[in-house]
């Protein structure tokens, strides 16, 4: 169940701790992997070397996941080496938190470009080559934040909501065309954008889920290889929160 072998994927931020645990998901499942990262250089060819000690292909691709040119050169190098594009993990994210009324035009911008801008540039340079295909798998990493809110963090939750509606209004427009789009909404995991938060503040989250614990990256990525997979061909258009009963 739930093999990937011979499928292509590219994953964004794939240098990050929960990057890092999709890629090694999706290779364990059997695809190749397509790595974008921003400047962390170590960190992806980290999550490199794990996805090769699984025998699967790789190609690194360092760019800014909000620039148009990343995004049409990613896709250009996977088609490029691997002749065929099947999985796209919008997975790359950033914070800048503030109160609205102190938050900078720079902090609203940043993680509207990085979380919601970069959506929309990978999904559409990938969807020609899935177009042509007849086939395709588009799964966009976003957060519980964006179902339900959170204090401080206007600019994050509307990036993610906006994920969200972007997800349901594609599936509608791709689907006679054999590619599905869905969406995984992580809860509290403990990753470089959460490394802000002190115990104090991990504890009152902690306080609030029904599980009383953080999540793991290895309880996310699992639901991405489901998408991803042709188990999951009949599911389009769907938000699977993942966090510990929090939502």
């Amino acid at each position: 169940m739930f093999r990937l072998d011979g499928k292509v994927a590219i994953v964004t931020g794939a240098s990050g701790t929960l990057g890092r645990a999709i890629c090694v998901s999706l290779a364990t499942a059997g695809a190749d992997i397509v790595l974008n990262y921003l400047s962390n250089e170590a960190g992806a060819k980290d999550t490199e070397a794990q996805v090769n000690k699984l025998g699967a292909r790789t190609l690194l691709v360092a760019g800014d996941v909000g620039d148009p040119e990343t995004a049409k050169r990613t896709v250009e190098g996977t088609l490029e080496k691997f002749d065929k594009l099947d999985i796209l993990v919008n997975n790359a994210g950033r914070t800048a938190d503030n109160l609205l009324i102190r938050m900078s035009d720079d902090e609203w911008d940043r993680v509207i470009r990085t979380n919601l801008t970069s959506t929309f540039l990978f999904t559409r340079a990938a969807l020609r080559p899935m177009i042509r295909a007849r086939y395709g798998r588009v799964i966009n990493i976003t957060s519980i934040d964006g179902l339900v809110g959170n204090a401080g963090q206007t600019n994050y939750s509307a990036a993610k909501a906006g994920q969200i509606g972007f997800t349901r209004s594609l599936a509608r427009e791709v689907a006679s065309r054999g590619i599905t789009v869905n969406a995984v909404a992580p809860g509290i995991v403990r990753t470089a954008m959460t490394a802000v938060l002190n115990e104090a503040q991990w504890g009152e989250i902690i306080d609030r889920i029904p599980m009383a614990r953080d999540g793991k990256p290895e309880e996310i990525a699992p639901v991405v290889v489901y998408l991803a997979s042709d188990e999951a061909s009949y599911v389009t258009g769907k938000v699977f929160a993942i966090d510990g009963g929090l939502t």
